[in-house]
């Protein structure tokens, strides 16, 4: 009976792998990049699937959107373009006399800058396929930050993240749920740091 119940969960489990991966097929430009995003939420979300603004790794504080732009980087390591990309930003910083002689410095200030390009750019993909995502029914987006008059206005918000629908067989099954701090509600007109 034991065995039956495990055996029924993981092909249930199997099936919902094999229709996110169908929808994502179909409503996604980029269904690979997709479903890594949709993973490394799930990865850093807690047990109601909301991940986010910020997130600790290495014991720093990044940014939710940070850390997945800087997550998803390391596939477009032999990428033409980005292979273009970190010649025009040493030949950039070469122009504006912002490399230092010190070869290790010297690599250093151009990874940083290399970095910073890419995950700029990395941004505009991320929104790219979060906003499919959304349309998709996968994943719902809000903001945190600055509150003047309601949670999503105002100046400095970070991107939250909840997986939805099909995008929840991506949670780690029987893990102890991690604690959702509790926010106060903004009162009107009050501007807050959350």
């Amino acid at each position: 009976m034991f065995h039956s119940a495990i055996t029924s969960g993981a092909k249930s489990q199997t099936g919902e792998m094999a229709a996110l991966l169908d929808m994502l097929a179909h409503t996604s430009t980029r269904p690979r990049y997709a479903f890594m995003v949709l993973s490394l939420i799930a990865e850093v979300a807690n047990a109601d699937g909301e991940a986010g603004p910020f997130i600790k790794r290495d014991r720093q504080q990044h940014s939710l959107r940070d850390w997945l732009c800087d997550s998803l980087a390391p596939m477009g390591g032999r990428d033409p373009r980005r292979i273009a990309l970190a010649a025009r930003v040493e030949a950039d910083l070469a122009a504006a006399g912002a490399l230092p002689t010190d070869p290790r410095q010297y690599a250093a200030v151009v990874e940083r800058e290399l970095r910073d390009r890419i995950r700029a750019s990395g941004k505009t993909n991320l929104s790219r396929a979060v906003s499919e995502l959304v349309g998709a029914g996968l994943l719902r987006r809000y903001y945190a930050g600055y509150a003047v008059d309601h949670p999503n206005r105002g100046g400095q918000r970070n991107a939250v993240y909840v997986l939805q629908g099909l995008a929840r067989c991506l949670l780690p099954r029987n893990a102890p749920p991690r604690p959702v701090p509790m926010r106060p509600r903004p009162v009107q007109g009050e501007l807050r740091l959350f």
